[in-house]
């Protein structure tokens, strides 16, 4: 049986900067890695980042960020990802309960929120059949605009 490890990120290093530029391109195909961005989230306190360790090898992960709002504690989940070489093990599955157990044993939130593009039809009946169940709301981004075209 794999050994299977579920890790918060404390502390930047090489293995975890190497592992993120890794399975960004799994997660968007317009994301730019940017080492000062992997700093950013490990120094944060509203971001909490998670890695799944399989056999050792960093081969998964997933982003828990919590905010107090006026109506309560919150929490959103982002980037779940697992390499495609370790897909199979039910790893997915494993990251996304231990950020709900942690949103809120450690916490104690009141909502996770989370989002997936419609054709993701793996992660859709992953998150439908860990509980979380679909909105009736609308999305919106504001996105700006690259340096270059400002």
């Amino acid at each position: 049986m794999p050994d299977i490890t579920i890790e918060e990120v404390t502390e930047f290093s090489d293995e975890l900067a190497e592992t993120i530029e890794r399975l960004l391109p799994a997660l968007s195909s317009t994301a730019v890695y940017n080492v000062e961005v992997v700093k950013a989230i490990v120094a944060s306190d509203a971001t909490h980042l998670y890695l799944a360790r399989l056999d050792g090898r960093i081969v998964g992960a997933a982003s828990l960020v919590v905010y107090p709002i006026p109506t309560g504690i919150r929490a959103h989940i982002d980037d779940v990802v697992v390499d495609e070489s370790a897909r199979g093990h039910g790893l997915s599955r494993l990251l996304l309960n231990h950020l709900i157990d942690e949103a809120n044993a450690r916490f104690h939130v009141r909502t996770i929120d989370l989002t997936s593009r419609p054709d993701r039809e793996a992660a859709n009946h992953l998150y439908q059949t860990s509980g979380f169940v679909q909105r009736n709301t609308n999305v919106y981004r504001w996105q700006s605009k690259p340096p270059a075209e400002q």
